[in-house]
């Protein structure tokens, strides 16, 4: 709660109505607050449907806040398509700056902050992640990744195999609250360290990922051009082996870019 500022507890009084991600969550902060104001509930199962009744109330004068459970509205959070269609009504969408996981972890990291990716979270599916991964093994830029906890030790293991076991990352767990922790290491040993430690996989989980040095970034396009002109004449893993030493890239990386490429889920 004292992570909440002056202006935002001003601007949750003056609201007409506030909308809110879960209104029993924010009915209980608005209660430690002394604020009493209408609420309705706006999540992404009900966004879409709630657009021209809300839009609505703006266009007549009426001022609404915008509440997620947990950090920023829109950063993995519900909202983009109310302020979308806010904003092309024609009326005034203002921000009031809050608590953002990314931030936080990426100001705690200790990795560069003058480039940065914000990947939210990894898609669920083991093939589809890989594939995910396999596309931002190039990237220099520092990498922020949200992830749930009964997926970590997954993901973890997936990103040693395919972004480099030696890549420097910081695991930020249940940041501002009192639970707050650190993981700092390599890849391999966070993907150790999280199949050995229960309690990496509990509460809200920001990673942080070191890029890709110049010499291990490679060149993506030569490696999927090579690719797409080997895979009919040869497997996947021998065109993998050669486009991979003709990119200047891992074979892993290769070998997933592979099978996507061809169709395929990884063995």
């Amino acid at each position: 709660m004292s992570d909440l500022s002056a202006r935002a507890r001003e601007a949750l009084a003056a609201a007409d109505l506030i909308a809110a991600e879960d209104t029993r969550h924010t009915g209980q902060m608005l209660a430690q607050l002394g604020i009493h104001r209408p609420l309705v509930s706006l999540h992404e199962h009900n966004e879409h449907h709630r657009l021209e009744e809300l839009v609505g109330r703006v266009q007549g004068g009426g001022v609404i806040a915008l509440v997620s459970d947990a950090g920023t509205p829109l950063i993995s959070d519900p909202g983009f398509a109310l302020v979308r269609a806010v904003a092309a009504a024609g009326c005034a969408v203002q921000s009031v700056p809050g608590p953002s996981a990314v931030t936080a972890a990426l100001s705690v990291a200790g990795l560069p902050t003058n480039r940065f990716s914000f990947e939210g979270f990894l898609p669920a599916r083991s093939g589809d992640r890989r594939r995910a991964l396999a596309a931002l093994g190039a990237a220099t830029q520092t990498l922020v990744f949200f992830e749930a906890p009964h997926r970590i030790e997954g993901s973890l293991a997936d990103m040693a195999e395919l972004l480099g076991p030696a890549r420097h990352a910081v695991l930020a767990r249940e940041l501002t609250k009192s639970h707050e922790t650190l993981y700092r290491g390599t890849l391999a040993e966070l993907a150790a360290q999280a199949a050995q430690d229960p309690d990496i996989a509990r509460g809200e989980i920001t990673l942080v990922v070191a890029g890709a040095t110049a010499a291990a970034a490679g060149d993506p396009a030569l490696l999927r051009r090579a690719l797409e002109l080997l895979l009919p004449e040869l497997p996947p893993a021998r065109a993998a082996a050669v486009a991979a030493q003709l990119a200047g890239v891992s074979k892993n990386t290769a070998y997933t870019l592979a099978l996507e490429l061809a169709g395929q889920e990884k063995p």
